[in-house]
């Protein structure tokens, strides 16, 4: 769904392409607690430099004040800092607190980021001390732990098997649910990093709905941690909060399916959401200067629990951008410079190698273009995926061109016949029911998979939204979703 232009934010530094995201656990051996806790994480790599985060935990009195020291051991030379005065004399590099983040009760922890170079290796410090007090040292690596599949009651591990979405004993499987908006936009706004609560109570009002699935829309730059977005709404805090988002969808057996919504990149041509060259709106494709580097991250983050699906690119609009169809749909595969668009784009094909680079076989899914309403060569310029676990998504709204039954038939049942088809956002800005209700007959009776868009309290007069109250109580639009899904799984 296309939100209206949102706040245009300043102008950010470059980064590299991030090849991992790795964070490493700073433990105590046995005994007593530490009086402080570091935990010291490797966010992104490339050639010659990386993006780095502390997270400071206070175990003693409370301090109106923090210093932080530690030496890199790999010749590392610190380039910029966030969230707290960073300096740097020969190997030892120093972070000390800021006015607005000094107090640090007991058991309380603050997080910092930085960039720095790595000529020579880029050794992870093995100590670190807190206004002169030893923290704890670190542990060897943990091993990596083996893919795992789910509880017998949490959502299953899904792969393609010919047109079907299928568990691991073969029982076909389909995704049922709701989009959980704000995730994509709260953060570049400043205003936190979802659109009201995200408790378990407000997850078990999903479930209540008899709801299996939840798409959650992220954005790249807090994702990533880029130094415009404000820290206490991006890098490691963004990711917790999407992590801890995950497992409270799973623990009420939904499957979690993570999304790319918003993206850098400025766009100024037909149908730009706004002018900003930040994540602070739809742009019409995926940037190659980020977006790889969020597809590592989040499928390293993700690979070993494959019940989680990866949905590439909210809704490519290339065609908005191109001449020609053809021109769009090469847009869409292979990126690059593309007509009409003035950055470099990620194409579908570098984002599928980019997930599938870091070993994640989880399913992953791809919309088309047209805000993903047209896959009618979908199948043509299909993106190679070395672990065929690829479904196609689309979306449909009453305003959209292919919103009837004829277009439906004659796009997508094609598609539908040779690969997984996922309605990722179904909705209409009418606050009634009766478009969404056609839809939903057309993909039930082809056995496809749809999701609602979405669950927040918004105006559905304006926007579709589903409720009225995050305890589920839903909208005139909201109900027949509600009804129809727990009809079909009550």
């Amino acid at each position: 769904m296309r939100h209206p232009p949102r706040s245009v934010l300043a102008a950010v530094a470059g980064a590299a392409a991030l090849i991992g995201s790795v964070t490493v656990p700073v433990v105590t051996a046995s005994g007593a607690a530490p009086a402080c806790s570091v935990e010291y994480s490797v966010t992104s790599q490339w050639d010659s430099g990386f993006q780095g985060a502390v997270r400071i935990t206070n175990n003693t009195a409370a301090m109106s004040g923090w210093s932080l020291a530690f030496d890199f051991a790999g010749g590392q030379k610190l380039t910029q800092g966030w969230n707290a005065k960073w300096s740097q004399s020969g190997t030892t590099v120093t972070a000390a607190s800021e006015s607005y983040n000094g107090s640090l009760a007991t058991g309380a922890s603050v997080s910092a980021g930085f960039i720095a170079s790595w000529p020579e290796s880029n050794a992870v410090p093995t100590s670190f001390k807190l206004n002169g007090t030893s923290c704890n040292t670190a542990a060897e690596p943990s091993p990596t732990p083996e893919p795992t599949d789910p509880a017998e009651d949490g959502p299953p591990v899904l792969r393609v098997s010919g047109n079907k979405l299928v568990d691991a004993g073969g029982a076909t499987r389909r995704l049922l649910g709701v989009n959980r908006s704000g995730g994509e936009f709260m953060c570049v706004q400043g205003s936190g990093i979802f659109d009201g609560p995200v408790d378990d109570a407000s997850v078990k009002a999903i479930a209540g709905w008899k709801a299996n699935t939840v798409r959650i829309p992220l954005n790249e730059e807090c994702w990533l941690g880029l130094s415009t977005i404000d820290p206490a709404y991006a890098g490691a805090n963004y990711i917790n909060a999407v992590k801890d988002l995950v497992a409270k969808v799973k623990a009420h057996g939904m499957t979690p399916v993570v999304e790319l919504h918003w993206t850098h990149g400025q766009y100024t041509g037909n149908s730009a959401g706004c002018s900003d060259v930040h994540a602070s709106c739809q742009k019409p494709m995926p940037d190659m200067q980020y977006t790889p580097s969020f597809w590592a991250s989040v499928a390293n983050t993700f690979k070993n629990d494959r019940t989680v699906v990866f949905d590439l690119f909210n809704e490519p609009y290339p065609d908005r951008a191109t001449s020609t169809t053809t021109q769009a749909w090469q847009c869409w595969r292979d990126g690059g410079s593309c007509p009409g668009i003035g950055y470099e784009v990620a194409g579908m094909q570098d984002l599928v190698d980019s997930v599938r680079g870091t070993g994640a076989t989880n399913l992953i899914l791809a919309g088309g273009i047209a805000y993903s309403n047209d896959l009618s060569q979908w199948l043509t310029y299909k993106p190679a995926d070395p672990a065929g676990n690829l479904a196609a998504a689309w979306h449909v709204y009453n305003f959209n061109t292919c919103a009837n039954e004829s277009c439906w038939n004659s796009t997508l049942a094609p598609v539908a016949a040779q690969v997984p088809l996922v309605a990722g956002e179904i909705g209409e800005n009418t606050c009634a029911h009766g478009f969404v209700d056609q839809v939903m007959k057309w993909f039930d009776d082809r056995g496809l998979s749809y999701l609602g868009w979405t669950w927040n309290t918004w105006d559905c007069s304006s926007g579709p939204s589903l409720i009225s109250s995050y305890d589920g109580t839903p909208t005139a639009f909201g109900t027949g979703l509600r009804d129809h899904l727990r009809a079909l799984n009550g």
